[in-house]
């Protein structure tokens, strides 16, 4: 085979420090434009970002040069960097450590992206960590 192709969808999550919500919706659109931007800057087409103020997904392509880990701590931390920059909360803004991120096959992706799309609705039913240890669960993953 003379040519390479990639095409893997990762669906990553991320908590803020110690799940305090900080992404009020004053700011909310303002973090997911510029992780948006930080992500397309590393190769990583966008597909979308929400979340509730406690915490992020995306859904976003995989640059093959780069490891999953690698994008995430960048997006992170710029993040970070950019909201305490720029003032747009009173306190110190910062990500928790770890992150979740599963692949996607390309027949789920519409349904991956219309449960990030609905957030809000869907936490009135279900907390963060709730919907954390479920994915878990249906990945094969342990929360300890």
């Amino acid at each position: 085979m003379s040519h390479s192709f990639n095409k893997i969808w990762i669906h990553a999550i991320w908590a803020t420090k110690e799940r305090a919500p900080l992404l009020k919706d004053n700011i909310e659109q303002k973090v997911c434009q510029f992780i948006s931007a930080q992500l397309r800057e590393q190769g990583c087409p966008v597909r979308i970002i929400n979340g509730m103020h406690d915490h992020i997904h995306c859904l976003f392509l995989l640059n093959p040069q780069k490891s999953v880990s690698e994008i995430v701590k960048q997006v992170k931390g710029s993040s970070s960097h950019f909201v305490n920059k720029n003032n747009l909360i009173s306190e110190k803004f910062s990500w928790q450590t770890g992150y979740a991120a599963y692949s996607v096959s390309e027949s789920v992706v519409e349904k991956v992206f219309l449960y990030i799309k609905n957030q809000k609705e869907h936490h009135q039913k279900k907390t963060f960590q709730q919907e954390y240890d479920e994915f878990l669960s249906k990945n094969g993953l342990s929360n300890s």
